[in-house]
C-alpha cells in the first residue's frame, strides 16, 4: 500500500516516523519491511516564523529531511516532499505521479476537495485530536481546555468532503486533569496517535476495518485562533482566565497591559474563595493586583475570584517566575492590569 502523508505540524511527526520506521518511530538496522510505503509527504510551503521572520520549512518537512538522511544512509530512497500553497491542478498532477493508494492526514491545514480525493483508490484517513463529533475543526486541543472538559481523545476517521464528518474508524479517550496546556496535551496526543494509526492500517489491510457514522446532531465546532484571542478580560472568572492561559500556550499567549507595557501571563492558577485573599472591606475592581501569596504568586482580582500569576513576561524581556518579576516591578501591587 502506497501512502501519501499530509501534515504541516510537529504533532504529526511521531506518526510519520511510525509509518517509516515502525510503531516505535526509531530505525533499527536493517529496516523492517512493512506492508506499506510512504511515497510522499505533502505539506505547506516554507514561511516566515518567529520574531526574526526567518523563512523556514514546516516542522513536518524538517522531520522528513531528517528521515531521508537515515533512509539514504541505509541504501533507501528519500521520500519526496511536496509543498503547495493550493491543492490545484499542479498539485494533483504531482501527487498522481506518485501513484498513491491511500491519503493519511494529520494537522495538514487544508480541505481536500473531490478531485484531490479521487487520486486515492483506498480513500483517505485523518487523525483528529478530539472525540468526534465534538470539536470538528482546526483547534480541538485548545477547545477542550477552554471549555474545561474532563476528558478528550483521539479519533481516526475516514476523510469526507465535509470537514471532520467522516466515519469513525477508531477512537481513544483519556481523562484531563484540568491543568493541561495546549503544548503539553499536544505532546501527549503526538505520543498516543501512532499506535491508533498503525492499528487502523493493519485492520484495513486485513479487511477488518469498519466505520461508524458520526451523529451530526451532536457535532460541535472549533475555529482558527487569532492573536487577539489572547487578550485577557479581567471581568471574566479566574477559572475562565486560567483556562484561556493554558489553552493559548504556546500560541498566541495571553496578554494584558501593565502601565502601558504589554505583559504576557504565561502561567497562573485560580485561588479558591477564602484562600490567599487579602483582608479589607469590599471587592476591588477586576484587574487590580491585590497582593501576593507567598506559595502561589501575584494575586489579581477577577470578575469572580482571585487569579495567582506565576510566570510573566514583558514583551521586550525574558520570561520570569513571579518572584523574580516582582524584583523589577515593585509597583505591581495596587496597580490595575489592562489599563493603558
Amino acid at each position: 500500500m502506497r501512502i501519501l502523508f499530509a501534515s504541516s505540524a510537529a504533532i504529526a511527526i511521531p506518526c510519520l516516523r511510525a509509518l517509516v520506521f515502525g510503531e516505535g518511530g526509531e530505525p533499527s538496522p536493517p529496516v523492517v519491511r512493512r506492508p506499506w510505503t510512504v511515497v510522499g509527504v505533502l505539506t505547506n510551503p516554507d514561511s516566515s516564523r518567529g520574531r526574526g521572520g526567518v523563512v523556514l520549512p514546516t516542522d513536518i518537512a524538517l522531520a522528513t529531511e531528517e528521515i531521508n538522511q537515515r533512509l539514504v544512509l541505509e541504501g533507501g530512497e528519500p521520500i519526496p516532499i511536496l509543498k503547495f500553497e493550493k491543492l490545484n491542478g499542479a498539485s494533483r498532477e504531482a501527487v498522481a505521479a506518485l501513484s498513491p493508494d491511500l491519503l493519511v492526514s494529520f494537522a495538514y491545514g487544508k480541505i481536500f476537495g473531490p478531485k484531490f480525493l479521487a487520486l486515492f483508490p483506498s480513500g483517505g484517513i485523518n487523525i483528529h485530536p478530539s472525540l468526534l463529533p465534538r470539536y470538528r475543526g482546526p483547534t480541538p486541543i485548545p477547545a477542550a481546555i477552554l471549555h474545561g472538559d474532563r476528558e478528550t481523545g483521539i479519533t481516526v476517521q475516514r476523510i469526507a468532503l465535509e470537514m471532520d464528518a467522516g466515519d469513525i474508524l477508531l477512537q481513544e479517550s483519556f481523562p484531563l486533569s484540568g491543568r493541561e496546556t495546549t503544548e503539553r496535551l499536544s505532546f501527549f496526543v503526538a505520543e498516543r496517535a501512532p499506535g491508533l494509526l498503525i492499528q487502523v492500517l493493519q485492520d484495513m489491510l486485513a479487511g477488518k476495518l469498519q466505520g461508524m457514522p458520526q451523529d451530526n446532531n451532536q457535532a460541535t465546532y472549533c475555529h482558527l485562533i487569532k492573536k487577539e484571542d489572547g487578550k485577557i478580560d479581567w471581568s471574566r472568572s479566574a477559572r475562565d482566565i486560567d483556562a484561556q492561559i493554558r489553552a493559548y500556550t504556546p500560541w498566541p499567549l495571553c496578554y494584558t497591559l501593565h502601565k502601558g507595557q504589554l505583559l504576557y501571563v504565561l502561567e497562573a492558577e485560580p485561588v479558591d474563595e477564602g484562600e490567599g485573599a487579602p483582608g479589607g472591606e469590599g471587592k476591588p475592581p477586576p484587574g487590580v493586583v491585590v497582593g501576593v501569596d507567598k506559595g502561589r504568586g501575584i494575586l489579581v482580582q477577577t470578575g469572580e475570584g482571585l487569579l495567582a500569576l506565576r510566570r510573566l513576561q514583558y514583551a521586550t524581556k525574558k520570561a520570569l517566575d513571579w518572584k523574580s518579576f516582582l524584583n523589577g516591578a515593585r509597583d505591581m501591587v495596587g496597580s490595575r492590569l489592562g489599563d493603558s
